[in-house]
């Protein structure tokens, strides 16, 4: 048995002491501070202080201190073998004391929170108020893990409590500006679980799939906000609002790990230490010590799994599972994700969609997706003080669609409202543009507020003048082209650090280091050599990196093109062979122009948008407009092989729609390029490529923003098309901007794509215009009676309709009414989904209204709709008078055997129903006795679902006659 926390075992005497939790309480005692001496309360409650009070050593430096204990009292308490022991010895003496001496001691317990933190609780049940004079003493902190667990809340504190700015003149308090954004939970098969309500269940034991495993895995896109997260939780953790007993923390950022030489190797003990917090007055080592024994105690952060980038040999050594061993800093970071080292301690891990990270080391999944409506709106409120930027914001972002989408990610809703504010504060003639924002209309913007700030002192006032965006870029001509240099020699060697030889070597001077484009990066890898820099985002750099590249004019010009062929090499940053859980892809990656790593894949989007005519009297002041024609040029033809190639390589098969293609992330990634050219050439070529009836997009991270690109293509399209958005980030901005393609499609999925009642408005109303679509679904929303509204216009009105899935929205009985109500009067409907919603029983009675002599209707799921025996004899009424149904699920509701003989007489008409499913309800062998003799009679059932039952297995066996009725 663990009696002090700090190392040692007391196995002889762990069979005499109570267990710590819970203890008898006192008798109730009345108001007032400590009604019970404190020399008896010693004596009560001698063994529960004995195996509660973790350290001796603090209690025994602050009797000396106080003068209440001399020398040789500490040396007859620490005669004694076990901490124990020593806490028995010097509980007597203290008794011996007097009762000063004992209240000193409660009252050093009570001072000292963290290091006696399970007899906190006791210290309140009994009422302890320290007197008067007691509040005069000092208490002194020398145990070595309370003090390192200080130093670490008071370091990790300071370092979180601002976001940093985009030039280094100002800061932004955290607190006033972090807005929480979508923490969407996801099982081990990326479905989704729902959202996260707070930052204290990123540790807690909902969605864990995997027990064995210690990492929380978070996931989004560029600019989801990963970093600001880790922040925010290591800022919470610090003043300790987090709900976790981690009484450690220690963060990470996964690029420090590869910028340590090949041959360097540290211990475990070294990375914690030398390269986050170090720990003072701790000759004994306990802090390293309790982290081995207690490593659940624990918290690791480690920020940008895809950023490593490293050529470090790791094929000739082992695993790492010694915390005394030392290796390549690498390997141990791997060896710590793994649990091969501090099995048990938590780690947060953050990377970009699309990752690889092996399923076995994940414990939990949660990945971000950006601002909701609301959170904009929050965000909006946050950033803009005074009312009238704030509505002209919002007037704004009310007009775009588009960019209400972009502003969906983080990272770029910060940009544009940090330049908007800036901007608007010296141009008095600055408005959002009302087109279509591009990303890189984003970063020209934000590259403008850099150099619209450079060379100004930093308490310059704002002064409102015409803006004039070629004469600000000419101007700052040679830093940025500087800055862009850098950015491309980074991205050339996969490099996002540079020491300041690098930086010098481009000819950037210390004030335009200024400028805010570069931020120095805190000396966290112990590699040697000065100062060290990154670029503000790696979307940043990527494009810069674009920039240089269309800036360069002393290349062949084919040479700009480089990133998209890099595209197609197959990357080998997280190939460790040593490692077990990390293996070489069996088959190499094919040559995909689109396909490649995220950063890269940035910086040839930006590459398209600056080469677009939109951007060309900018460009023509940077660029000769000769070498600009040619490089525009010779990029759209590039663009126009690689998307036949591309379009040509997709998997096509058949199916009722027509030809169907099932098309991949790097898809998305060609419809951005498109859209940032801006050609309507390239984007025509693009839809008359697409051949296939049937697109489906599924899992393909499309985000809001994307859309405007998708319909950009789209708009071309001559011919009728089916398209399944399943399982995507679309929510109600991509929806509206998807408005001009609707009436295309006879094949709507938006399933699992966070939209609410205003989509449902916006597809009643293009829907309805030419009444052609067959499939519409809609599972796994957020719609509720207000959308089921504009759906049952829908039904009503579209007479090719004839699928419909709204399970898992928030419908109750009154939209559930109303849908049945259209359901009835379609004749073409058939097949319905409506699992997961609460239309109740009231629902229930109308649904089985809608399906008396129903012409179509084929297969109906009302399954988990809260639906008692009530609603069911209902529907099982109905349902004798309809010969068409053949699959009906009423899985998961409230039937009990008060249904059964109503259902038994379904069975027994047998009226052509071929499927029941009757899962999780509350029938017994009673109830099921009548469905089995009604099979008797029943020649169409394939088969009875009743698994989950209040049926025992004994009782099971007597049904076995008729397998149809099926319990497994």
């Amino acid at each position: 048995m663990v009696v002090d926390g700090h190392g040692e075992e007391d196995e002889e005497e762990a069979h005499l002491l109570p267990p710590p939790a819970p203890f008898a309480p006192p008798p109730p005692a009345p108001p007032g501070p400590c009604p019970v001496a404190p020399s008896q309360l010693l004596s009560r409650y001698r063994e529960l202080l004995v195996s509660r009070a973790k350290s001796v050593r603090c209690v025994l430096d602050n009797l000396l201190l106080g003068a209440f204990f001399c020398e040789e009292d500490v040396e007859i308490v620490e005669r004694s073998a076990t901490k124990s022991d020593q806490m028995r010895t010097m509980l007597e003496l203290i008794q011996c004391k007097g009762e000063e001496a004992s209240e000193y001691f409660l009252y050093v317990l009570s001072k000292l929170r963290d290091i006696y933190v399970d007899l906190q609780p006791w210290l309140e049940e009994i009422q302890y108020q320290p007197s008067n004079d007691m509040l005069k003493m000092n208490v002194l902190n020398t145990d070595p893990i309370s003090k390192y667990c200080e130093r670490q809340r008071h370091e990790l504190g300071q370092d979180t409590q601002f976001i940093l700015s985009y030039a280094q003149r100002e800061e932004a308090r955290l607190d006033h500006l972090y807005t929480d954004t979508q923490m969407e939970l996801q099982n081990d098969r990326n479905e989704s679980l729902g959202c996260l309500q707070g930052l204290d269940q990123l540790l807690d034991e909902s969605g864990v799939f995997n027990p064995q495993a210690d990492v929380v895995y978070v996931t989004g896109d560029a600019g989801m906000g990963k970093s600001l997260l880790l922040q925010k939780l290591q800022n919470i953790w610090a003043k300790r609002e987090l709900q976790t007993d981690a009484i450690f923390l220690f963060r990470f950022r996964c690029r420090m790990f590869a910028a340590f030489r090949d041959t360097a190797e540290i211990s475990l003990r070294d990375l914690l230490f030398k390269h986050s917090c170090y720990p003072d007055d701790d000759p004994d080592d306990e802090v390293f010590q309790y982290i081995v024994r207690f490593p659940e105690r624990t918290i690791f952060t480690f920020d940008g799994y895809d950023e490593i980038e490293s050529e470090v040999d790791l094929s000739d050594v082992g695993e790492v599972v010694s915390p005394d061993a030392k290796a390549h800093p690498l390997l141990l970071l791997i060896n710590l994700l793994s649990g091969k080292l501090l099995r048990g301690s938590r780690k947060v891990l953050t990377a970009r969609t699309g990752t690889d990270v092996p399923k076995r080391v994940i414990r939990k999944k949660v990945l971000l997706r950006g601002f909701s409506p609301a959170h904009l709106q929050a965000y909006v409120a946050l950033h803009f003080r005074k009312p009238e930027h704030r509505r002209l914001v919002s007037v704004h972002l009310d007009a775009s669609p588009h960019l209400c989408g972009l502003c969906s990610t983080p990272l770029f809703c910060w940009i544009v409202f940090k330049s908007f504010k800036h901007l608007h504060s010296v141009h008095s003639d600055f408005e959002l543009p009302e087109k279509s924002f591009t990303l890189t209309d984003i970063f020209l913007l934000f590259s403008e507020v850099f150099l619209s700030r450079w060379g100004l002192p930093a308490e310059s006032p704002p002064r409102k003048g015409a803006r004039c965006t070629s004469e600000t870029f000419k101007a700052g001509l040679r830093p940025l082209g500087a800055h862009a240099t850098l950015a491309l020699r980074g991205m050339e060697r996969g490099h996002f650090m540079f020491n300041q030889e690098e930086v010098s070597a481009c000819n950037l001077t210390e004030d335009d280091l200024l400028m805010g484009f570069l931020r120095p990066v805190d000396r966290y890898d112990a590699c040697g050599g000065e100062a060290t820099f990154e670029f503000l985002h790696v979307t940043l750099q990527s494009f810069l990196a674009a920039l240089a590249l269309v800036l360069n004019d002393d290349v062949d010009v084919r040479a700009f093109l480089k990133f998209f062929a890099e595209c197609k090499r197959k990357r080998e940053s997280f190939y460790f062979p040593c490692v077990p859980w990390i293996t070489r892809p069996s088959k190499p990656r094919g040559k995909d122009a689109f396909k490649s790593n995220e950063h890269l894949q940035y910086t040839n989007l930006f590459l398209c948008g600056l080469l677009a005519k939109d951007h060309e009297s900018l460009m023509e002041h940077m660029v000769p407009p000769g070498l600009l024609r040619k490089k525009r040029a010779l990029l759209k033809t590039y663009l126009s092989t690689s998307i036949r190639s591309h379009l040509r390589g997709l998997p096509t098969y058949s199916s009722d729609e027509g030809p169907r293609v099932h098309v991949l992330p790097n898809f998305i990634w060609m419809l951005r390029c498109i859209f940032e050219t801006g050609s309507n050439d390239v984007a025509r070529l693009t839809a008359k490529r697409i051949t296939a009836n049937y697109i489906k997009l599924g899992y393909c991270e499309v985000y809001s923003g994307d859309c405007t690109a998708l319909n950009f293509v789209l708009q071309h399209r001559k011919k009728l098309l089916a398209v399944d958005m399943d399982n995507n980030n679309i929510n109600d901005y991509g929806v509206q901007q998807l408005r001009p393609s609707f009436s295309k499609m006879t094949v709507v999925r938006l399933c699992v794509n966070q939209i609410s009642d205003s989509s449902m408005k916006v597809l009643a109303e293009e829907l309805c215009k030419r009444k052609i679509v067959k499939v519409l679904g809609l599972y796994s929303n957020l719609i509720t009676d207000a959308g089921a509204e504009f759906v049952a216009e829908i039904v009503e009105q579209c007479p090719r309709l004839q699928i419909l899935k709204l399970g898992k929205n928030k419908i109750t009985s009154v939209g559930g009414k109303r849908l049945a109500n259209a359901i009835k009067k379609s004749t073409s409907i058939y097949d319905v989904g409506m699992w997961g919603n609460s239309v109740g029983d009231e629902g229930a009675k109308v649904f089985a209204e809608a399906l008396r002599n129903h012409p179509s209707l084929y297969s109906l799921s009302l399954s988990a709709n809260g639906i008692t025996s009530e609603g069911g004899r209902s529907l099982a009424e109905a349902l004798l008078e309809n010969t068409v149904i053949r699959i009906f699920w009423l899985v998961e509701n409230k039937l009990t055997d008060e249904v059964a003989p109503h259902l038994a007489k379904l069975v027994e008409a047998n009226t052509g129903l071929a499927d029941l499913w009757l899962v999780s309800n509350q029938l017994t062998a009673a109830g099921l006795r009548l469905l089995h003799r009604a099979l008797t009679h029943n020649t169409a059932l394939k088969e009875i679902c009743v698994k989950g039952n209040s049926v025992s297995e004994q009782e099971e066996k007597q049904f076995e006659a008729d397998r149809r009725l099926r319990f497994h």
